[in-house]
């Protein structure tokens, strides 16, 4: 809804700059936000616009958002909502998807950030155009288990004389070994992560950029074996077979034994589209203007 005057303005939330508007009827057959409107265009000029969706204040206010957000099942809605916007948005051209939970005033407010940031956003509707995004996850491999070491024979007791003189040699033995379980330990960290660096050398030849995100702890990916690559590649269409050929390669048995690699794609590229970038000297943000 505008914010005509005399009347309070509404909570828009914003998903996504497009150049290439979304077909109505696509767009309408998309559910947002349960709890707001249907999804809808705003016209910010010069050829871009935004998709958005007017949602209740007493849900998606400052506050009550925080709150809503740290709950883990409200915030898998909503990321869920948020990227269902996106891909709508995208069904005819690139986007450049804003981050979840994008909030303004009004209308007025949300063009005024599109049109505030018209060169970036340009600039990046140019690189992300005919382009995905690509995402591969590294880890080390899973090995035998280890047998549990076993511990030195109780000082004083020899079995084998009944004195104590052969428990020196026990301990040192049982030393030994621990120590070169951990000097076998490095060595497995060590090849695994050279090998995870191959793993991106090699997918980097095929893709127009690169990012690293933090690698993802054993807890959240429910593997026994540390995550040593979590990385975004941002793919031209037209290479589209080369990467995946070259993922293929690169996944197949025996290749890289030391690691295990998943890939997922093509997704619209998220990584790749930090609309606020240029802002970050600044300290400006878009979005989250709510309390103004």
């Amino acid at each position: 809804m505008s914010a005509d005057a005399g009347v309070e303005p509404g909570i828009v939330c914003a998903f996504a700059v497009t150049g290439t508007p979304p077909d109505p009827v696509a767009l309408a057959s998309v559910t947002g936000h349960e709890e707001g409107g249907p999804l809808r265009v705003l016209d910010a000029g010069g050829g871009l616009c935004l998709v958005v969706q007017d949602v209740p204040a007493a849900l998606f206010d400052e506050e009550a958002l925080a709150e809503r957000l740290n709950r883990p099942t409200d915030l898998e809605r909503c990321a869920r909502a948020h990227h269902r916007a996106v891909e709508a948005a995208a069904g005819r051209g690139a986007v450049v998807p804003l981050p979840m939970a994008t909030l303004y005033r009004g209308d007025r407010s949300a063009v005024r950030a599109v049109t505030d940031r018209r060169p970036v956003l340009e600039a990046l509707l140019d690189r992300l155009r005919n382009r995905t995004e690509w995402a591969v996850k590294v880890h080390a491999a899973e090995g035998a288990p280890e047998d549990p070491p076993t511990a030195p024979a109780d000082p004083g007791t020899d079995t084998n004389s009944g004195s104590g003189s052969g428990s020196g040699s026990g301990g040192r033995a049982y030393l030994s070994r621990a120590s070169a379980r951990r000097r076998d330990r490095r060595q497995a960290h060590g090849r695994a992560l050279a090998e995870a660096e191959a793993v991106d050398a090699e997918l980097r030849r095929y893709a127009v950029a690169a990012t690293r995100h933090r690698p993802q702890s054993e807890r959240l990916t429910g593997r026994r074996t540390p995550q040593l690559l979590n990385a975004a590649y941002l793919v031209e269409d037209a290479d589209r077979a080369a990467f995946t050929r070259a993922l293929a390669g690169l996944t197949a048995e025996g290749r890289h034994p030391a690691v295990r690699a998943d890939a997922s794609g093509p997704w619209i590229p998220y990584s790749f589209a930090r609309w606020d970038e240029a802002d970050e000297a600044t300290g400006a943000h878009p979005g989250q203007e709510v309390p103004a």
